[in-house]
């Protein structure tokens, strides 16, 4: 039987796949009366990226939905930090427990410590003999994730260590596309003629802001537009160097942040400084959190497909648990580009 796709469900609609895509990733621009529409259409259709685990796994390997699955075991998630609703990842985590109980999985959560992570031991809550995968967020110490690599089981990390470097970790690795409405942005900001533009963020922090900041840094210089250093801060937190842009004999046209979080920090010392967005400076977030819509003025910022990364990290691991011979792989899903007051040109 022929897989639904995107474009099967705006062929029965007679509208376009990017407003299906819109509806079925719950993304801004689209109304809810269209977005119930779409959704009612894709049940109909089975739609498979509704249900991640039947799209993944054979008929032999699922439990009848009416009967308890199979318990198969835990799949842990590791993580150094609590992961707030603020975080992109708290959606895509709510989807992929509703999935992987389906298949018989459960999910516990452990909290890797700053001792843990000096002395390379796991929490002690982990209990190795009934974890059957390692699902790691927020785990950027490249050591303690190496020695996580060695467990013996299947690992994936969302996001990881930068790798600016060039060593990357012998594991499956799943992050958002860090780099094309960057790219994008950067492109229609030159197009207005925004030229200045700065980046804020450590950029060694992870290895989405490295990303980020590496398709700044090339838009600008595939459009032959030289970076001024000067507008470039590598902190995540703002009251770190909103001294020095208050120095600053002039703005820069425009600030890219490596998240939403920073955009947000970045505009309040801005405000304390008596410089306001976009009037002043125009900011660009990252992730799409809840809190992006609600700043004032609203951030632009890049939408982040939490349901699409929920798919894709259960296929990861499911398929690397059926596989494990197969050669590490990294995987990058889709964004989108939202522009909202932060940004508003006129």
């Amino acid at each position: 039987m022929k897989r639904v796709t995107l474009q099967d469900i705006a062929n029965e609609l007679g509208i376009s796949r990017n407003t299906v895509s819109k509806a079925i990733n719950n993304s801004d621009g689209i109304a809810a009366a269209t977005r119930d529409k779409i959704l009612q259409k894709a049940v109909e259709m089975d739609y498979k990226q509704f249900s991640y685990v039947n799209s993944i796994m054979g008929s032999d390997e699922m439990t009848s939905l009416s009967e308890p699955p199979q318990y198969q075991g835990e799949i842990a998630l590791l993580t150094s930090t609590f992961l707030t609703q603020s975080h992109f990842s708290s959606t895509m985590l709510d989807k992929f427990q509703r999935e992987i109980s389906q298949a018989g999985f459960t999910m516990n959560t452990h909290r890797v410590t700053k001792e843990n992570l000096r002395t390379k031991t796991l929490p002690y809550t982990f209990r190795k003999d009934l974890v059957k995968a390692v699902l790691c967020i927020e785990m950027f110490d490249y050591d303690y994730d190496k020695m996580i690599c060695e467990l013996n089981v299947p690992v994936l990390f969302i996001d990881g260590p930068v790798k600016k470097d060039g060593y990357s970790l012998p594991a499956d690795q799943l992050y958002m596309d860090n780099t094309t409405e960057i790219t994008r942005f950067v492109n229609d900001m030159l197009a207005a003629g925004k030229t200045r533009i700065g980046f804020v963020g450590n950029y060694n922090h992870c290895q989405s802001f490295y990303e980020r900041y590496a398709a700044f840094r090339m838009a600008m210089l595939m459009a032959d537009v030289p970076v001024d250093e000067r507008y470039i801060f590598c902190s995540n937190r703002a009251d770190e160097f909103i001294e020095t842009i208050s120095e600053l004999e002039e703005l820069p046209d425009v600030f890219i942040c490596a998240n939403d979080f920073l955009a947000g920090d970045l505009i309040r010392n801005l405000f304390a400084i008596g410089k306001s967005v976009p009037e002043d400076v125009l900011v660009l977030g990252f992730d799409n959190s809840p809190e992006s819509r609600m700043f004032r003025p609203a951030l632009s910022t890049v939408h982040i497909h939490t349901q699409v990364m929920a798919f894709a990290a259960m296929q990861l691991l499911i398929s690397r648990k059926n596989e494990p011979s197969l050669d590490a792989r990294i995987v990058h899903t889709e964004t989108e580009l939202i522009y909202r007051d932060s940004t508003r040109l006129n």
